[in-house]
C-alpha cells in the first residue's frame, strides 16, 4: 500500500537523511514523499527522489507537516533531529512530535529507528 512519508532533518542531520534515503531509494520511490524545503533539496540532490516541499522548517514547515498529520495525510514521519543544538522553533518541533503521537503516526527520530521502521512488517503492508 502506498504511504505518504514525511522527511524532515535538522541542518546537521541533512546529510544523514540523504544517505539513509539513498540507501532506501527503491523502497521510498514506491511512496509519496513530502518534507521541509531544505531536507527535500538535499534528499533530491543525493538520492534523486522527488520530495514535495511543504515549507521551510523554521518558517512554519514543521507546523504545516503537523497540520497534514492532523488531516490524516501523513502515514509516517522520519525526523532526524539534532538534539545537541537548540532550535528557535523548538515549540513547532515539539508540536509536530506531539501530534504524531496523538494521531498514532509512527515516528523515527534517527537513522537506527528509521532502519528498524523500514525493516518492519508495517512497511510490507
Amino acid at each position: 500500500m502506498k504511504k505518504t512519508i514525511a522527511l524532515v532533518a535538522h541542518d546537521d542531520q541533512k546529510v544523514d537523511m540523504a544517505e539513509w534515503a539513498n540507501k532506501h531509494k527503491k523502497q521510498l520511490s514506491k511512496h509519496n514523499l513530502v518534507g521541509t524545503e531544505g531536507t527535500c533539496k538535499t534528499v533530491e540532490s543525493v538520492a534523486g527522489l522527488k520530495v514535495r516541499a511543504l515549507g521551510h522548517g523554521p518558517d512554519g514547515g514543521d507546523i504545516i507537516i503537523a497540520n497534514e498529520v492532523l488531516q490524516g495525510n501523513i502515514d509516517i514521519l522520519i525526523f532526524m533531529i539534532d538534539a545537541r543544538t537548540p532550535h528557535g522553533h523548538e515549540h513547532d518541533i515539539q508540536t509536530l512530535i506531539r501530534i504524531c503521537v496523538l494521531k498514532d503516526v509512527p515516528i523515527a527520530l534517527n537513522k537506527k529507528s528509521a532502519e528498524l521502521m523500514f525493516s518492519s512488517e508495517m512497511m510490507k503492508k
